[in-house]
């Protein structure tokens, strides 16, 4: 099925582990309005989406499939082509963070295995390089002065970052989300959008999730995408419509 038909009633949903009918679910669409427009990408940083990164194992099949990497950066080359304002909303750890006296299953995981550790919040000694850090030829989009980095959310949604806060006061009202992982970060911020008002469209394969045996977080995701999201585009249709901004 072409991109011209990803926002039919008719679509057939090609994200996940198999082709299904998508016709009982209505598709709102997205109808971009210049000035308005904010790309939102969820933590774009080695721990994802390198191999050297922590949850590799678990994800790097998924990134390598849906080419994550190489989407996302488009994502990113796109926002500076066109002058759309791009937000990035991280995730770090910091020694006070390992103090917590509760957490849940993935909360556990993360903090064992060191997941995005930083030795604190004014402190980047050994940061470059490391899993917390962009993945290296995200570098000069990031770090070009332009791109809005946010204080890290510390669970999965940006409740507890500035994200939205950034959003409105660049008068953003609608939001192409992309980023990691699909299951937690990513559905996480699209839930928060929602009900803060935006309209948000996911961008599929710019995102991955872990797929293990009996579990898999991104086949989970695409699901929800489509029942919460105003649409569900791939990068290509992304750019096709980000392009008509101009």
């Amino acid at each position: 099925m072409s991109e011209a038909n990803l926002n039919t009633t008719q679509q057939t949903i090609v994200y996940g582990s198999g082709r299904r009918p998508d016709a009982a679910v209505p598709r709102p669409g997205l109808k971009l309005r210049k000035g308005h427009v904010g790309i939102v990408v969820t933590d774009p940083q080695n721990d994802f989406l390198s191999p050297q990164g922590v949850t590799w194992g678990v994800v790097g099949q998924n990134v390598t499939e849906n080419r994550t990497v190489e989407n996302i950066g488009q994502l990113f080359s796109l926002a500076k082509e066109l002058d759309i304002p791009l937000f990035v909303s991280p995730h770090y750890y910091f020694p006070h963070d390992h103090k917590w006296e509760f957490e849940g299953a993935l909360e556990q995981l993360m903090h064992d295995i060191k997941m995005f550790d930083r030795p604190g919040p004014l402190d980047t000694a050994g940061f470059d390089g490391s899993g917390a850090d962009w993945v290296e030829q995200y570098k000069p989009l990031i770090n070009d002065g332009q791109t809005v980095v946010c204080s890290p959310h510390k669970v999965y949604g940006p409740q507890s970052n500035d994200l939205v806060l950034q959003l409105r006061k660049r008068r953003i009202e609608q939001v192409v989300l992309a980023g990691m992982s699909a299951n937690l970060c990513v559905e996480s911020h699209l839930r928060e959008l929602l009900e803060q008002g935006f309209e948000v469209v996911v961008v599929g394969d710019a995102t991955a999730a872990a797929q293990i045996p009996g579990y898999d977080g991104y086949e989970a995701a695409i699901i929800n995408f489509r029942f919460l999201a105003s649409d569900l585009w791939s990068t290509g249709e992304a750019a096709e419509r980000l392009a008509k901004l101009k």
